[in-house]
Order: structure tokens, then C-alpha cells, then sequence
């Protein structure tokens, strides 16, 4: 055991351990911002859905339909009717103001055409400038309007001398049977905070990992590093990252909880997986920390770029732009993140609950990332041991 503790790597895992304690950055960095940042993205998407959206119904009718109508749009989960007006220009200015998302106009001889038995178009419009916004608000208009246009063609059947259940089959020829998979309940946070929560564990991962091996450049303790490993790089860095790759994991656990304890996500598949999936995802972005630093040798540099490229993962991963749809150079852009690879075995084992084999190639493309930090070895060791690259910003 006494000869296990005098060993390199024992010794610069003790040294990087004693360090952690001694900085109130790295202390933050690697388990103070990572569950804060995690609990203010739940807090914000705490809602799960989009509910209240501020809307104007312009009502040129003044009838009792009309106003039933107003009741019911203003009943959808998804709008609030906040202004009720007579004109098209004033609620057209509230839009541009950006105080509604849609208007719904009731013309002026709508309950005299329906009660005619006449076509009545109802406009909406709705502002797409937030794609999210916009489609909740489509989706839950229609579906509004529809039950309103399938009560009134029901009422009129009813009054010609059609029983309630075929005047029902007739408002109603074809009949969509709905079946929601993966998300049900349409709920945000089962697909934004899943991928937002691992997105920012990512990059308090890879620019911990960043700082802790730059600051020795810039404090010029680098070669106080090498020799405690007996000027053995892989020691040295091994060592230098074991005690991060531990509290880094140690962050995940905690976004699992909060994940599929706290928010409800499904876990149909494998937990095991997903676990192992994360501790890949940890020494891919370590390393990858590894291969700026030995391109830049400059801690600030290597946190600018690194800032950068963490962040474009979300972009490229599928998860707010279907990856199928993406032009193919993006789709060849997203394979040098690991974040996209995780996230597919993520939503894999959670969402959907498919089996091992459809994720192997995901697994496999960790490998990439991981050869390419040990790669990076013997250059980083030259600057490890030469002064010329210590103390720099």
C-alpha cells in the first residue's frame, strides 16, 4: 500500500486533489456552477409547456356566437385573450409592437352565414418570428376553431332531424387517430432541458479541463508537473485529469436525478448505458481540453475557441433543427462533437428505450475523440518541459 502512494501517478492525483481544495475557481468550476447552472435551466422551463400567450380577437360581430367563440379561444391552454377589439389596424399595431402573438378576426356576418348555413372563414394571424411560439399557437387555434366549426355543423344536422350520433359521423367523415410516442404530453423540457442541462455540463467540463492544465502553463508550474511524474507525460496527465473525470461524473449523477427524477423523464432503456455514455462524454471533451492546449499553449486562447465550440454542439446535434433536414455539409459538421453522439444514445435510452445495438456506432464514434487527445501527448510534452511556453496569458 505505502509503495502504491509513492507511485507517479498516486502522487500527481494527490497533488492535483490538494490544488482543487486550495482554489476557490476550480471548486466552483467543477461542482458550484454546473448544479446552479442546472437548476436555473429547470427552473426556467419549470412549466413544461407553453401556456398564456398574449392574443387579440378583433370581434366585428357583436353577437352571442361571436362572444361564445372569444370565450372559447380565450379557454385554450396554450393563449390568453388579452385584448378584445373592433378593429384590424389596432390589433395589427399591438403585434408590431410586439404585445400579441396572433389575432383572431371574427367577421361581421358570422353568426348570420352559420345560421344560413354559409362558409364562414374565420382569420388568424399568428407571428412566427419565435418558431416555438408560433407553432403552439397554430396547433392550439386550429384545434379550437376546428371543435367550434364541428359543435356548429353538428347543431345544424341536429335541427334538420339527424340524430346527435349521425350528425356526428357526418361533421366528422374521417377520423385521425393520434398516437404521440416519445413525448406525449408535449412537454419542453423533455427534449430543450434534456439537451440543455448535458450542454452545459459539457462546457463546464471542457473549460475546467481547459483551465486546470492551462493555469500551469500560466503560473509556469508545468515542469513542477512533468517531474512529480517522472517526466512521463501520460502519468502526468492522467493524474493531472483522474480527480476532475471523478467530480465531473460526480455533476452528471446529479443531472440524472434532476433529469428523470425531478422533471419526469422516461427511462425505457438502459441506465447502464447512458452511464457509460457520460463517462465517455467526459473523457472525450478532456481530452479534447488536452489537444487545444498542445495546439495553442495559451490558456486564454484555449478557453476563447474552446467557449465556441462547445456551444455550436447544440446547434449541430439534431436536437433544435432535425439533423435529417440539414444540408450535408452540416450533417458532416456535427460529427466532431461528441455531445451529438451522446445525445443520440441519451434520447435512445430514455425516450425511446432501443435496444444496445442501435447505439453501438455511437459508442464507437467516442473512440475518435479519445485517440486523438492521446495523440496529442508528445507534443503537449514539449511544452510541459520548456520554459518558453510557462507564463503565458
Amino acid at each position: 500500500m505505502n509503495n502504491l502512494m509513492n507511485t507517479p501517478l498516486f502522487l500527481v492525483i494527490r497533488r492535483e486533489t490538494a490544488r482543487i481544495a486550495d482554489s476557490w475557481v476550480l471548486i466552483f468550476s467543477t461542482l458550484i456552477a454546473p448544479v446552479t447552472a442546472f437548476l436555473i435551466i429547470i427552473w426556467l422551463f419549470s412549466s413544461g409547456v407553453v401556456r398564456d400567450l398574449p392574443i387579440a380577437v378583433v370581434d366585428q360581430d357583436h353577437t352571442a356566437f361571436s362572444s361564445k367563440v372569444t370565450r372559447m379561444v380565450d379557454a385554450t391552454q396554450v393563449c390568453k385573450v388579452r385584448w378584445r377589439l373592433n378593429s384590424a389596424d389596432e390589433a395589427r399595431h399591438l403585434m408590431e409592437a410586439g404585445k400579441i402573438d396572433a389575432i383572431v378576426v371574427l367577421p361581421g356576418d358570422l353568426e348570420k352565414k352559420l345560421l344560413d348555413n354559409e362558409a364562414t372563414p374565420i382569420a388568424v394571424y399568428i407571428n412566427n418570428a419565435n418558431v416555438v411560439k408560433g407553432g403552439a399557437l397554430k396547433s392550439g387555434l386550429y384545434s379550437t376553431l376546428s371543435t367550434i366549426s364541428a359543435g356548429v355543423k353538428v347543431q345544424i344536422a341536429v335541427k334538420k332531424g339527424q340524430t346527435p350520433s349521425q350528425a356526428i359521423e357526418k361533421a366528422r367523415p374521417v377520423k385521425v387517430n393520434f398516437h404521440l410516442l416519445f413525448n406525449p404530453f408535449g412537454n419542453y423540457s423533455y427534449f430543450l432541458v434534456l439537451g440543455l442541462l448535458p450542454l452545459l455540463a459539457v462546457v463546464f467540463i471542457f473549460l475546467g479541463s481547459v483551465y486546470a492544465l492551462g493555469i500551469e502553463f500560466k503560473e509556469g508550474t508545468a515542469g513542477e508537473l512533468i517531474s512529480l511524474a517522472e517526466n512521463r507525460v501520460g502519468v502526468a496527465l492522467i493524474g493531472k485529469m483522474l480527480p476532475y473525470t471523478f467530480l465531473f461524473f460526480m455533476d452528471m449523477m446529479i443531472m440524472n436525478i434532476f433529469l428523470i427524477r425531478t422533471l419526469g423523464t422516461p427511462l425505457k432503456g438502459s441506465l447502464m448505458a447512458i452511464l457509460l455514455s457520460e463517462l465517455l462524454l467526459i473523457i472525450s471533451y478532456q481530452l479534447l481540453a488536452i489537444l487545444f492546449l498542445k495546439l495553442t499553449a495559451n490558456l486564454r486562447l484555449s478557453l476563447s475557441l474552446g467557449s465556441a465550440y462547445t456551444m455550436m454542439a447544440l446547434t449541430f446535434s439534431g436536437l433544435t433543427f432535425p439533423s435529417m433536414a440539414m444540408p450535408l455539409l452540416a450533417k458532416l459538421f456535427s460529427l466532431i462533437f461528441p455531445y451529438t453522439f451522446w445525445l443520440r444514445i441519451f434520447m435512445s435510452q430514455t425516450l425511446r428505450g432501443e435496444p444496445i445495438t442501435e447505439v453501438v456506432v455511437s459508442f464507437l464514434a467516442f473512440i475518435p475523440f479519445i485517440l486523438g487527445g492521446f495523440l496529442a501527448f508528445p507534443g503537449i510534452k514539449r511544452k510541459l518541459t520548456h520554459s518558453k511556453y510557462w507564463f503565458r496569458e
